[in-house]
């Protein structure tokens, strides 16, 4: 993957060398046991609200989907599908309720959209074992680092480079935030897992002899997932067979069909709003996500951590929050507005943020942290002008990385 300046590493002191690591982790692990030891039915009966709204909005999305082609139905049913993964698919597959007292098994990462029960809890253009991976795993691992799958400024080098014409620059990122969940996260996410699982099955005599790339270490023009794209590959086939043509059959062929009793009129317009909802939840939930780890204000990471304080601060100073504070708000944006809270804790339910919120920006007041909160256009903002190349994010220097505090740190990142 080619490289411009702004992805070669640093060779300066950090910006945080003055911050007492032991002190501020000290102060983040006791607010998070505080957080846990109130889980109760607040929070699952929050999670059945949210995935009650999802539902509704979808429903009521087809409820005029078959009379004509509108927007109205286009975005209930692109809320509905936005909500169904950001507000429930989220933090149920990152274990946020499987300590709730009484929770339903469905309700828990281990049978979530595990199975016959993907049909029913999530099917999506994603594979949810994919996406568990590659965003559970590889991004909450190493958000802002080179090893990150979804760094956008890296992702966008071609956008990014100066001699692209600034046309051509925005219609890509508009045809980019309308298609990405297909585009692009459906197959990156898929290409991480099966490398993953590769190089699991390698031996140790194989490993030495033949080692695999890394994720971050994979060769390609833009993204890793770009080689499971066309079904021109045995991984290329599998990706089509398990990712594309389940969600793509269902969403435009066998529930527009339902609608041809109401004549081939409502079956086309279903369709053509079906399709529409499409655009809808994908440019949404890009606006929402995308920008919450890029900006100029934001911090760029050389390398891993040596210690939980140092997780805690790149998870703070790489991440951005946007205002919020009721079930209305925090929906239309994914509950994606407290992504500061749910980087330094990504087990914890929804409404857990919201509350810790407050309490995570004063510790982070007291110590000096970094603790971005700014609306999501005024983020989205930033994050266009990054993709365009007119900004660049911070860096920090290059941090060691340990071992065993990488093991340490596994303990409190979900599966």
């Amino acid at each position: 993957m080619p490289k411009s300046t702004a992805d070669r590493p640093l060779s300066q002191p950090s910006p945080f060398a003055g911050i007492d690591l032991k002190a501020f982790a000290a102060d983040v692990e006791a607010l998070h046991r505080s957080l846990k030891s109130d889980l109760g039915q607040a929070d699952l009966v929050h999670l059945r609200r949210m995935a009650r709204w999802s539902r509704m909005l979808t429903v009521l999305g087809y409820a005029v989907a078959w009379i004509v082609p509108n927007p109205v139905a286009a975005l209930l049913m692109g809320l509905g599908n936005m909500g169904r993964w950001t507000c429930v698919t989220h933090p149920v597959m990152h274990r946020g309720y499987d300590a709730v007292p009484g929770v339903p098994a469905h309700y828990t990462s281990k049978r979530f959209a595990m199975g016959w029960r993907r049909w029913l809890d999530w099917l999506d253009w994603l594979h949810p074992d994919a996406w568990a991976h590659e965003h559970n795993q590889l991004h909450h691992f190493q958000t802002g680092q080179q090893g990150d799958p979804d760094l956008v400024e890296r992702n966008a080098w071609f956008i990014r480079h100066r001699r692209v014409p600034r046309p051509v620059k925005a219609l890509i990122i508009v045809l980019v935030m309308m298609t990405w969940k297909l585009t692009y996260y459906a197959p990156n996410t898929f290409f991480a897992l099966k490398q993953h699982r590769r190089i699991r099955a390698q031996t140790a005599a194989q490993a030495r002899a033949h080692p695999l790339p890394a994720m971050g270490e994979v060769a390609c023009l833009v993204i890793p997932g770009e080689r499971v794209m066309l079904p021109v590959t045995a991984w290329g086939i599998e990706f089509w067979l398990r990712c594309v043509l389940p969600y793509g059959l269902v969403r435009f062929g066998l529930i527009p069909a339902l609608f041809l009793p109401l004549g081939t009129w409502a079956w086309m317009a279903v369709l053509v709003n079906s399709l529409l909802a499409e655009v809808v939840a994908n440019v949404v939930t890009f606006v929402t996500i995308a920008p919450n780890h890029t900006g100029d204000d934001l911090y760029r990471f050389d390398s891993g951590c040596r210690s939980r304080g140092e997780f805690y601060l790149q998870q703070c100073a790489g991440s951005v929050n946007y205002p919020g504070g009721t079930d209305v708000q925090d929906y239309l944006q994914g509950y994606l507005n407290y992504q500061i809270e749910h980087h330094v804790w990504p087990d914890l339910p929804l409404l857990k943020y919201r509350q810790a919120a407050p309490r995570l920006k004063a510790i982070c007041r007291k110590h000096g942290v970094p603790y971005v909160e700014e609306s999501v256009f005024r983020r989205f903002g930033r994050l266009w002008s990054i993709m365009m190349g007119d900004t660049s994010m911070r860096r920090a220097g290059a941090l060691a990385v340990e071992p065993a505090a990488r093991a340490d740190l596994g303990k409190r990142i979900p599966a």
